[in-house]
């Protein structure tokens, strides 16, 4: 039973990194996602409120009139609006980064989707080492626990400096207390928790797959910075095609 019991942790374990491996990389698409891309959603929405409004124009159709009004209304400034946008447009437009964006100007390159292999290596390390499910007891949970959130913070930056300076305290701490002999309905109770633990976890790693960020992660899962370019070549024809539609609809 206590065998069963070390093996149902470690496996917990590692089904925690995993997740949390996860989480992190979903986040950091995220994030990418709207600095990147961003812009390029609001110059398609841009031009279809002008293609819209230029067509209702030429026809003075009461209904294209509506649409028109309707794809305008969707690009309108909305107070707080850089908070809903990560910083790339706030109340007055595009800020001067997301729109040298659109033209193809140096920027500031965002930071990778995933962290380096490096920092995978240290974080998982530390994680197998200091999960605060392998505590014999509150104070020490306590404590693995506060340890861990500082190595999640850093691997979600990718900083494997701080990480092997994490790894050094955490080799300087206090050994782990051996866990003494435990009668069968603690090792029954246990086993009911890491199961409990695991159901929970299958849920929020259900949650992130079928996220729209995590299904678009999917689709490259080796090489999520990749799919960011592929997206932005496309979104970047959608525009020049947009702006065709337009300069025929004007020049018409």
């Amino acid at each position: 039973m206590e065998r069963a019991v070390r093996a149902a942790e470690q496996a917990l374990i590692e089904y925690e990194i995993a997740v949390e491996t996860f989480r992190i990389e979903v986040e950091n698409f995220s994030r990418l996602h709207h600095q990147k891309l961003g812009p390029m959603y609001a110059r398609l929405d841009e031009l279809d409120a002008q293609i819209a409004e230029a067509r209702a124009e030429r026809t003075g159709d009461p209904e294209d009139r509506r649409r028109a009004d309707e794809a305008r209304a969707r690009v309108m400034p909305m107070p707080g609006v850089e908070e809903l946008f990560h910083g790339w447009m706030d109340g007055e437009g595009l800020f001067p980064e997301a729109a040298a964006m659109l033209t193809d100007q140096p920027v500031r390159p965002p930071q990778r989707v995933r962290p380096s292999d490096e920092a995978r290596k240290l974080y998982r390390e530390l994680a197998r080492k200091a999960h605060p499910d392998l505590a014999p007891d509150d104070s020490e949970r306590q404590r693995r626990e506060e340890f861990i959130t500082r190595v999640n913070a850093a691997y979600a930056r990718g900083d494997e400096t701080l990480l092997r300076e994490l790894a050094e305290e955490w080799a300087k701490g206090p050994a782990p207390a051996e866990r003494g002999p435990s009668r069968s309905d603690e090792l029954y109770a246990r086993l009911e928790w890491l199961a409990q633990r695991k159901e929970l976890l299958s849920l929020v790693a259900k949650d992130l797959e079928e996220g729209a960020i995590g299904s678009m992660l999917r689709l490259a899962p080796d090489d999520p910075d990749r799919l960011l370019e592929e997206i932005a070549e496309q979104l970047l024809a959608d525009v020049a095609q947009r702006e065709r539609e337009l300069a025929e609809l004007l020049g018409g």
